[in-house]
């Protein structure tokens, strides 16, 4: 690896390693929750993308309902209710949207991640086969298979 490369990683593993030994951190993964999440990554990121996608809907409507609520002060509690019952089911409708598109994003996601990983799995496996090979002296004395047709010769005549 390049010497960019071996810092990166190692960067990378030092922020990791902060994450993993945040008590915050700690303390969730050993709630039940957090042992779900754990055994189960793809829930873990369907919720997470569920969470991250969702956050401007929702403080969009909190803005709504506080609105609203100062102009019910002023004194139209019925339209209220018909106001923020109709916002609730637009947000409704948005949450639940956004519900299915992010399982649909985790889950091309995760695909995305098994097939990566079984390419570069299997990239690693073959170049050490070749390392292997070239080791061996065996890439370079490689010779065309030798066709043996004694045994048809019988057969056919």
């Amino acid at each position: 690896m390049s010497k960019e490369m071996q810092e990166l990683q190692k960067q990378w593993h030092s922020v990791v390693q902060s994450i993993h030994s945040n008590s915050d951190v700690v303390a969730f993964m050993n709630s039940r929750v957090g042992q779900y999440l754990g055994d189960h990554p793809f829930v873990a990121l369907s919720v997470l993308m569920f969470i991250a996608v969702s956050a401007i809907p929702v403080a969009f409507f909190l803005i709504f309902v506080v609105t609203t609520a100062v102009m019910a002060c002023i004194g139209v509690i019925v339209v209220e209710g018909v106001v923020i019952a109709t916002g609730g089911i637009a947000l409704l409708c948005v949450l639940c949207g956004l519900g299915a598109l992010s399982l649909g994003v985790s889950g091309v996601l995760s695909v995305c991640y098994v097939v990566l990983s079984t390419l570069v799995n299997y990239w690693y496996a073959s170049g050490g086969q070749i390392r292997k090979e070239e080791v061996n002296g065996s890439l370079a004395q490689k010779s065309p298979p030798v066709l043996d047709l004694s045994a048809n010769n019988g057969k056919n005549e």
